[in-house]
């Protein structure tokens, strides 16, 4: 419990906090804190090495249950987001990855509804929408105006 009140001074609110498992036991030294505004992997026992991603940028998620994982209650969730740190945040091997994903699911939701982010806020202009002549309009690559 002591720990918990550490994490909570760190962090702040903590939403949910699990450990990657091994064999389905909690024995590595990778955590993930889940808080209201980020999502933060702590990895290392002596020397530390955090990474946060804010909740606002993450644009999707993805679960795995590869059957191995299945058997001990395990999974793996992926999230994509508009970080330039990182652009992925694999959550390898949590308990509960279900419960894990709606936890996730409602926190991404409270931050872009605070901050009235959409997906479409977030999505640069792709290889195949670019906006070739600079008027801020991406151009469609089927009609060209070759004047």
């Amino acid at each position: 419990m002591a720990n918990m009140k550490k994490l909570t001074r760190d962090y702040g609110e903590i939403v949910w906090t699990g450990k990657k498992c091994i064999l389905g036991m909690p024995i590595s030294f990778t955590r993930y804190i889940l808080t209201e505004t980020k999502l933060i992997t702590r990895v290392g026992l002596l020397n530390l090495r955090e990474d946060e991603i804010e909740l606002y940028r993450v644009y999707d998620k993805s679960m795995k249950l590869p059957f191995g994982q299945r058997i001990v209650g395990c999974g793996t969730i992926t999230l994509l987001s508009k970080d330039s740190d990182t652009p992925s945040k694999v959550l390898q091997s949590v308990k509960r990855p279900r419960e894990v994903k709606r936890l996730l699911d409602e926190a991404v939701q409270a931050q872009r509804d605070k901050y009235s982010v959409r997906g479409r806020d977030m999505m640069g202009a792709s290889a195949h929408m670019e906006d070739l002549d600079g008027d801020g309009i991406p151009d469609d690559p089927h009609f060209c105006d070759h004047d």
